[in-house]
């Protein structure tokens, strides 16, 4: 029987038939396998504009938003890109099944979850790039399947256990990031095989055991950083020489060993970071780096290097960064004049060293670019070059720990960057020149342990910024002039220990309200302990020992509730020792002796601890406990026990009677006037016509502003020539009467440095018999903040003139943010009610001539737990209550407001300041579902474009003033996590912004 033959049209009709089948059912799998995707996922915009606003049945799923097909291959899917998409959510395990995916990149989202393992599947895969979300679990072993794959980027997630061998078997990778997860173990020898390797990071991941042999096998190798983990034992000697193409080799922040080869910039020719810091390298520097002529950081630094300094840096043209410091190393200084060539130059950092000789006079010849100078530790003698005064891009000068002499160059007042002076533990002599005081951004200032003499120029209280100031153990004399404590900048320490000071404590010793460390001892000052210490709330050490001090140690000293140390030893006290020093203050340390001092000694607090307090030297104290062998209080002692009952009921009783006929005659005097005011007599007593002639009849020459429930007037009052502002409440709108009960029982009863200081409250009716209400503020000088940030603000408040924001530099930002910090802290912890501002933006923020920071406008602000029975805002309404953009996420389900409610809108306030972008501004945010999302892709992608705007030019490549910035940002992103539980606390927020202060300014 013979074969049964098709007609040819008949079988083309079957194989198309077959494949559009065929293609139909790819299609389909591929379209199945999207929507599983978007299923377990969702976009925190949830917006028709967001990352997966096109993902719907109207349109064919190869024009999706982020997917990319291949036409040749019949609209095969071929590539994912939903970086920065504002995706939460975890990866469908059904992405296996886009066989011919070639790329996915979701790096910058909120993934958690695994990594599923059915990703192996991926056959032509080459790229994944899961970098900045927060995968969990281990690295998937089946990606070992995807022979193609060339990148693999799964940097800044949470992956815990080993990085798998499995990965050595992939011959086609090129990049390989597995930085800043949790991951365990060794670095696996297989990746030896990876002969195309280019870039391999592997820092911050927990790795441990030494580096491996296989490594030196990487010959395409360009980049390597291990640093950041716990490696030991040496670098293989193949390393060194690896590439001749390799430009990064970073292995810092381990515990590495041995010696450097001679020949490593011969062997390593194109490096442009050499880093190798904080490990435990040791022998010499090998004068072969010289030959790098390419390199732009050096870091060195803590290790074991001895031998001599490298003496010749004139071939490295690039470099910006030196950092030597804290080793071992030996020889002559004069290696700074071949620095002269490196017109890059920003950081020289070789402290605490062993270097010797005297400054060469060609340090004047350095880059203008040198920001950093530290050259302190070492054994350097001779005198300060005079030519320093030509750097004038310095912002630190270091020289502390040497043997320098002579004066202090008066051309030092030429740097008018600085920041940062540290010559202390030398034997500088002379007097402080006094134009010290023309560098206006000084904050850090040290100058003890050296021969100084003469008095304080009082041009220093020019500093407005001055923070630290130490001046102990010189020969200076005089009087301490008033203006240096007017410095309320001055918070960290200020010590003038063991001079010649005479004269009294100054007044304005008050002004420094947010000072830690004050030591006035060992001078000959004389006169009483001024009773305004009680407003250095945060003072946590003071030492007024071995002076001339008289009086009793006065009452005011129990404001300081954060006192640890106290030392009045060795002066003329007299009087009683008062108990609050027992039974309210949380004294570590208390040294009274050698005084005047008499009666019973308390037996509570500091005073049960035998080695905390010294009490010997006065003879007239008595009682307290055994172990200090005082006599026992005579009965007179006894009949003052009973007598101060007596006479203080006595005085109870009394005062009552006082205030009964002052209550009635009150209740009379309310019938015929209806001025109130829910504050105490300490408060101006400001009528309606007060009010009305000290702003001009309310002019619209004197209005400032207007808001919700009102507006605000400029106002003189002549009788006392104080500026102040007046906010009329407008009655007629719905809450403003609440608004301004509120504000009142917010601000009754709190006092602090950086809250707008309510001067009055007129409660009254106005000429034509209408109920009046207004506040009366201080006037600040310099405005809100709103004017200082952003370019369009004289335009929408009608002002043709403001000051522009490119006078506001980052330490004003940062000073500022502390100031706002602290007062918020305040409200949350430093009171007996907790205080819910409410309503925290920029406009609210105002400045003094200081450019000190007060928190403004407690129209929206909630009083909770409080002694006193307070009005506190609740409402039966749902409405959001506070200003679009800085409402925390929540406000929008429950009107219930806390405590974190402020700290999200602080650290939207924070994010604002330093990016000059405001929260509302779509066009900035640039496609960013918030500004909290648009700083912290920023921060993963380390991308600063955000703050160059606010950073000066020359300052752009200072990385210290950069990391600066950064820690800022983190604080603000860390304060606007969507989750209230993710919040810090204002109080961590004081504390680490203080730090970054501190080691950007303070050192």
């Amino acid at each position: 029987m013979g074969k049964i033959m098709l007609p040819s049209c008949l079988f083309f009709f079957f194989l198309h038939f077959a494949t559009t089948l065929a293609t139909h059912l790819s299609n389909k799998t591929d379209f199945q396998a999207l929507l599983a995707f978007k299923k377990a996922v969702s976009d925190i915009r949830d917006s028709p504009h967001g990352a997966l606003g096109s993902w719907n049945g109207s349109v064919h799923f190869c024009d999706w938003q982020g997917i990319s097909c291949c036409k040749r291959r019949r609209n095969r899917v071929v590539s994912i890109d939903l970086s920065s998409g504002g995706l939460v959510g975890s990866l469908s395990p059904y992405l296996g099944n886009l066989s011919l995916l070639r790329r996915i990149d979701v790096q910058s989202n909120y993934f958690s979850g695994e990594i599923p393992e059915e990703i192996g599947r991926l056959r032509w895969l080459e790229q994944v790039e899961f970098s900045q979300n927060n995968f969990s679990g281990g690295i998937p072993r089946n990606l070992s399947q995807c022979k193609n794959l060339c990148f693999l980027n799964l940097a800044s997630n949470s992956l815990t256990g080993p990085i798998i061998p499995e990965l050595g078997s992939l011959p086609k990778f090129r990049s390989l990031c597995l930085s800043m997860n949790n991951l365990s173990g060794t670095i696996p020898p297989s990746l030896g095989n990876l002969t195309n390797l280019a870039q391999l990071s592997l820092s911050r991941c927990g790795l441990q055991g030494g580096i491996p042999e296989s490594l030196a096998q990487l010959r395409s190798l360009a980049s390597m950083d291990l640093s950041c983990n716990d490696l030991t034992g040496g670098v293989p000697r193949g390393l060194y020489n690896v590439s001749s193409s390799i430009t990064i080799f970073s292995m810092g922040f381990n515990r590495l060993q041995g010696k450097i080869p001679s020949d490593v910039g011969f062997t390593l020719p194109k490096l442009t970071a050499f880093h190798l810091q904080s490990n435990d390298f040791d022998g010499s520097l090998p004068p072969s780096l010289s030959n790098a002529s390419f390199l732009q950081s050096i870091y060195l630094f803590s290790n074991k290097f001895t031998g001599e300094m490298l003496k010749d840096f004139s071939r490295l043209s690039d470099l910006q960064e030196l950092l030597i410091h804290s080793n071992g190393l030996e020889g002559d200084v004069s290696f700074l004049s071949s620095l002269t060539n490196c017109t890059n130059l920003q950081t020289i950092a070789v402290n605490s060293n062993n270097l010797s000789g005297s400054l060469p006079e060609s340090i004047g010849n350095l880059s203008t670019q040198l920001n950093s100078l530290y050259i302190g530790e070492n054994r350097i003698h001779g005198n300060i070059p005079s030519g320093i005064q030509n750097l004038v891009g310095l912002t630190r000068v270091t020289f502390e720990g040497n043997f320098l002499e002579g004066p202090i160059p008066r051309g030092i007042g030429k740097l008018c960057k600085v920041q940062e002076i540290e010559l202390q533990s030398n034997q500088l002599a002379y007097e402080i020149p006094y134009s010290l005081g023309n560098l206006t951004l000084l904050n850090h200032v040290d100058l003890s342990y050296n021969n100084l003499r003469g008095m304080i120029p009082q041009s220093l209280s020019n500093c407005s910024k001055l923070v630290y100031l130490a001046l102990s153990f010189n020969n200076l004399s005089g009087e301490i002039p008033r203006e240096i404590f007017s410095l309320s900048s001055i918070s960290t320490c200020f010590n003038l220990a063991h001079n010649g000071f005479t004269g009294s404590i100054p007044q304005e010793i008050g002004s420094l309200s947010n000072l830690l460390e004050l030591d006035l001892s060992h001078n000959r000052l004389s006169g009483v302990i001024p009773n305004t210490l009680r407003c250095c709330l945060v003072l946590e050490s003071l030492q007024l020992q071995n002076n001339s001090l008289e009086g009793s140690i006065p009452v005011a000293l129990d404001a300081l509730k954060a006192l640890e140390d106290l030392d009045l030893s060795q002066n003329k006290l007299s009087g009683i020792i008062p108990s609050f020093l027992g039974n309210e203050l949380n004294l570590k340390n208390l040294n009274l002796s050698f005084n005047k001092l008499k009666g019973e000694v308390p037996k509570q607090g500091v005073f049960l601890n035998e080695s905390a307090i010294s009490l010997k030297g006065n003879e007239y104290l008595c009682g307290g406990l055994a172990f200090l062998k005082l006599p026992p209080c005579s009965s007179s002692s006894n009949l003052i026990k009973i007598l101060i009952p007596v006479l203080v009921v006595g005085a109870i009783c009394l005062t009552l009677s006082c205030i009964c006929v002052f209550v009635y005659r009150r209740r009379i005097l309310r019938k015929i006037h209806s001025s109130t005011s829910p504050f105490e007599d300490r408060f101006l007593r400001l009528s309606y016509g007060d009010l009305l002639k000290a702003t001009d009849g309310f002019s619209e020459t004197n209005l400032l502003g207007s808001g919700q429930f009102g507006s605000v007037y400029r106002g003189i009052l002549d009788d006392k020539h104080l500026s102040i502002a007046v906010k009329v409440l407008n009655l007629e709108i719905k809450g403003a009467s609440k608004s301004f009960m509120t504000e009142c029982n917010a601000l009754r009863g709190i006092r602090h440095r950086n809250l707008l200081k309510l001067l009055s409250v007129c409660e009254s009716i106005d000429f034509q018999g209408i109920d009046f209400m207004a506040l009366v503020y201080e006037l600040m000088d310099k405005g809100s903040l709103e004017k200082w940030l952003h370019d369009d603000y004289a335009q929408e408040e009608g002002h043709p003139q403001r000051e522009s924001n490119r006078y506001l530099s980052i330490t004003q930002k940062l000073s500022i943010a502390i100031d706002i910090a602290s007062a918020v802290e305040y409200l949350h912890h430093g009171t007996d009610s907790i205080i819910i501002h409410g309503d925290l933006k920029p406009s609210n923020i105002l400045l003094d001539e200081n450019m000190t920071a007060h928190v403004g406008d407690f129209g929206l602000a909630k009083v909770v737990s409080s002694i006193f029975p307070a009005y506190n805002g609740n409402s039966s309404s749902v409405a959001i209550k506070g200003t679009i953009g800085y409402i925390p996420p929540e406000y929008g389900i429950t009107d219930n407001r806390t405590t974190q409610g402020d700290v999200y809108s602080f650290g939207i306030f924070v994010l604002e300041m330093f990016t000059n972008i405001r929260p509302t501004d779509d066009v900035a945010l640039n496609g960013h579902s918030s500004l909290h999302h648009l700083v912290r892709h920023a921060l993963q992608n380390q991308d600063m474009n955000i703050v160059d705007h606010i950073i000066p030019r020359e300052d752009r490549y200072n990385s210290k003033l950069r990391n600066c910035v950064n820690c800022i940002l983190e604080v603000g992103v860390a304060c606007s996590m969507e989750s209230p539980k993710d919040r810090m606390t204002m109080t961590d927020v004081v504390r680490d912004l203080n730090k970054i202060q501190k080691a950007y300014l303070g050192g």
